[in-house]
């Protein structure tokens, strides 16, 4: 069943929305931005929460913005919080994706059926001599 409600998802960048390969920026996770993008267009605020800081991050941050996503906050639950020790540093995220939860990673192609149910999941484009065989 697709869910509907608009919410707050934080997102993990090494190991989810690329392939962790840190402290290096990893390949692209099959339909990670696609994804992020109708996540985006659905209504929901997407929150980069990863452990990358300084220099890192930057990096990070800019190969979404490169590849069309601009999170809501990053590392924080709104782009306005002011991080002085005064409060948690734990995000607050209705739903959280991420390579460390139990199983592992489920997929992009996974998230997005949650999401927008299986009729719209994205299809992995076939290469080679016999795809036209797919049409």
């Amino acid at each position: 069943m697709a869910l509907h409600k608009h919410i707050i998802i934080a997102v993990d960048f090494d190991g989810t929305i690329v392939e962790d390969d840190y402290p290096k920026i990893g390949k692209e996770q099959i339909f990670a931005f696609s994804t992020m993008k109708e996540l985006q267009k659905a209504g929901h605020r997407l929150i980069l929460w990863t452990v990358r800081h300084g220099q890192k991050l930057e990096e990070a941050v800019e190969f979404c913005k490169a590849n069309g996503i601009d999170f809501y906050a990053i590392n924080k639950n709104y782009p306005e919080e002011i991080q002085d020790g005064s409060t948690s540093p734990k995000i607050y995220a209705d739903m959280f994706i991420d390579d460390r939860n139990i199983g592992g990673f489920i997929g992009w192609g996974k998230v997005h059926q949650l999401f927008f149910g299986e009729e719209n999941t994205p299809q992995k484009k076939t290469k080679g001599f016999f795809s036209f065989l797919k049409k």
